[in-house]
């Protein structure tokens, strides 16, 4: 509550003996004109008084106006402090009360909040997942964030007069930092409201659950359980992990005490892609208080990453194994090894292919290097002594081999001191000359203007220009040629000298990396900002168009349908953005949920399909047994105390004997001279006025 005096003065500019010059002057010169003044007959001695009292006031106020004196107000407004109120709203204030509790708990807050109204500035605050204004009263939050709460008090009452503030809570938090870092920084005292039962009851629980968000296809990932179990010692219960229904896992645990925990380690298949839920449950023991924190569930998005890449050959060699043996080390890969004569399918289903000594001069390979063409996938050639330079020339235009006899030459590798598409250990520089020989055709090298050169040839002791290992892209399909055999030797080299292969699988690995990464092409694209929510997050999908030259445009209007597990669709309409779309969903209950973005541009309708999953949000379900020591240790430490509710009227006695939260009187000076006054010109016109009036109306001018 606040109050409001006013005080006002008048000061003057010159001593205050001037008031009465001014009073003589006024005195005088009313007595100088109307003394003896006989022009009003037999009214002159009362008239005469009356008139010259009305003159005397005038030129007195005149002269006092000319001290220039000045009016002071003083505005003293008296604040009363400000006490925030803050409840947690979370769901397990709710586990420890009964409805006659809660109704109960819920009239002694409202009548405490009456009555702080009365003395202090009172802001009443909820919190839980997040921190907003009033008291709900409601527990429905699935999470608490005691510190989002006390960090927002600090924002914004840090610089005013905050005298002190009161947390109703269970003292348990799951999410942000611990509320002893953040109650520092608000230097006054915090008076703790303890809710809850702190003793423990028979209970198994899943605690936490830890894994990889993202998994690849095909590899094993770990999931680590934390289990505990409260008054269970001499249990036997078993831990599940299911998905969909399907037990994939499970393991007997013995809980040998009464304060028990263990962790559980349980290493699974991703043996499918997109996203996976997993659910862990512990079987209940008889006389459990609550199996609602016996289960979670936690998902995962498994990504189908690997490429697929085929080594065909001509013929078996001693480069195929060494290139097989450097692709298997990433698991990103999958590496198949075929020959020309016995390929019986096509080679559609890669995305990358080497062709060691294809085309050959007994295998043509035609129908293969027309897939490639027409399918635009990124190839190599390795050239041979039984490679076709004929057709090599023909099928690409990279490197023209001009062949000038059937003879080889021993030629080594020379890093191009041009190239930088993409980075390479600076050792290889000074150690690929060391490297052996490889066999290359006797005869002339030419590489196309654009081509990107890593190595050049050096033959014997010469350092020529003609490439050894190059690449470029021609009619949208990424090719690489590497002008000789033998890299085997390579491989085998680095390894003698390093004790690793390094320097060999940096090269080609990454030269594969980058042939076979594919660039998105797609003139409409949707995509969610995660593929797992947690039911408590708000959900959005983005949307981009491209036109004809890729230039991100979104003039066309473009929709969205979301189709969760039982068929239900919700369906949106993309805002537009600057240059693209956004979806806000808001919340979805828990499930997998599949998408399907639409638009039109110049006539062509266009989609983009994508998934995403909604997991339940069940943090308030793993700790229910209340931390008052926090709530204690938190007062303790701020100069307040904790009350529980049956004692919480009494806090106000308590805020005052801290004598903290005390009012503050703001003082306001104004000052203004008395000649600005308007009063002061009609008081003076109408004395004048009324001077005048009474001269004319007994005759005189």
């Amino acid at each position: 509550m606040d109050w409001i005096t006013l005080d006002a003065s008048i000061i003057l500019q010159y001593p205050t003996w001037f008031i009465g010059i001014c009073v003589l002057v006024g005195f005088i010169y009313a007595v100088a004109l109307y003394y003896r003044n006989k022009s009003f007959g037999e009214k002159s001695r009362s008239l005469n008084l009356g008139l010259g009292a009305l003159r005397f006031s005038t030129v007195t106020i005149i002269c006092l106006l000319l001290l220039s004196p000045v009016m002071k107000s003083t505005i003293t407004e008296k604040k009363a402090p400000i006490v925030v109120l803050g409840q947690d709203e979370s769901q397990s204030i709710l586990t420890s009360f009964t409805e006659e509790e809660k109704k109960a708990y819920t009239d002694k807050m409202n009548a405490l909040k009456a009555k702080l109204s009365e003395k202090y500035d009172l802001r009443t605050y909820s919190f839980g997942e997040n921190v907003r204004k009033d008291l709900e009263l409601k527990f429905e939050d699935k999470a608490t964030n005691m510190a989002a709460f006390l960090e927002e008090v600090f924002d914004l009452y840090s610089g005013q007069n905050l005298g002190t503030v009161i947390l109703a809570s269970d003292g348990i938090y799951n999410q942000g930092n611990s509320p002893l870092y953040s109650g520092a920084r608000l230097n006054v005292p915090i008076f703790s409201i303890a809710l809850g039962d702190t003793i423990p009851k028979k209970d198994l629980v899943v605690k936490r659950v830890y894994n990889n968000k993202i998994a690849y296809l095909g590899d094993q990932f770990s999931m680590q359980v934390d289990l505990a179990a409260f008054n269970c010692g001499g249990a036997v219960s078993k831990l599940v992990v299911t998905r969909k229904g399907r037990k994939v896992a499970e393991q007997v645990v013995n809980v040998d005490n009464n304060d028990f925990f263990t962790t559980v380690e349980f290493v699974l298949d991703a043996d499918r892609s997109g996203v996976q839920c997993y659910s862990i449950r512990v079987s209940p023991v008889d006389g459990e208080v609550s199996t609602a924190n016996n289960s979670k569930d936690v998902c995962m998005d498994v990504l189908d990453a690997r490429q697929k890449i085929l080594l065909l050959a001509e013929s078996p060699h001693p480069d195929i194994a060494a290139l097989r043996r450097m692709i298997d080390a990433n698991k990103n890969y999958e590496v198949k090894i075929a020959y020309a004569d016995d390929l019986k399918t096509g080679v559609g289903e890669y995305d990358f292919v080497v062709l060691h000594q294809l085309p050959s001069k007994r295998n043509t390979i035609t129908p293969v290097l027309n897939e490639l063409k027409t399918k635009k996938i990124a190839h190599m050639y390795i050239v041979g002594t039984q490679s076709n330079l004929g057709l090599l020339n023909k099928n690409q235009n990279l490197l023209r081999i001009a062949a000038r006899s059937t003879l080889t030459d021993d030629v080594e590798g020379i890093l191009s001191s041009k190239f930088n598409t993409f980075t390479l250990n600076p050792k290889l520089a000074d150690e690929i000359y060391k490297f052996p020989p490889l066999t290359a055709p006797n005869g002339n090298f030419s590489a196309r203007a654009d081509a990107t050169v890593i190595f050049t040839q050096r033959i014997q002791t010469i350092s020529t220009k003609y490439p050894l290992l190059l690449f470029g892209e021609e009619d949208g399909t990424k090719k690489a040629v590497l002008a000789a055999e033998g890299i085997w030797k390579w491989r085998m080299f680095d390894y003698m000298q390093h004790k690793n292969h390094d320097l060999f699988d940096e090269v080609f690995g990454k030269l594969i990396q980058y042939l076979s990464n594919k660039e998105d092409k797609r003139k409409f694209r949707a995509f969610a900002n995660s593929t797992i929510y947690n039911e408590n997050e708000t959900i959005s999908i983005d949307a981009e168009l491209y036109n004809n030259n890729y230039e991100r445009i979104n003039e066309p209007e473009a929709r969205l349908e979301v189709i969760g597990e039982g068929g239900k669709s919700y369906p949106f309409t993309f805002n537009k953005t600057s240059n693209a779309y956004v979806a806000n969903i808001g919340y979805l209950p828990k499930g997998d949920y599949k998408f399907t973005a639409k638009t039109e541009l110049d006539g062509e309708a266009l989609q983009a399909n994508g998934a995403f999953s909604v997991r339940p949000l069940q943090l308030e379900l793993f700790e229910t047994t209340a931390d008052h020591q926090l709530l204690n240790t938190l007062s303790t430490k701020f100069g307040g105390k904790v009350v529980y509710p049956s004692n919480m009227d009494g806090l106000i006695e308590m805020i005052d004997a801290q004598g903290v939260a005390k009012p503050l009187l703001f003082d306001t000076v104004k000052t203004r001279s008395l000649i600005h006054l308007k009063w002061i010109f009609f008081l003076l016109l109408g004395l004048l006025t009324l001077e005048w009036f009474l001269r004319r109306f007994n005759g005189s001018y």
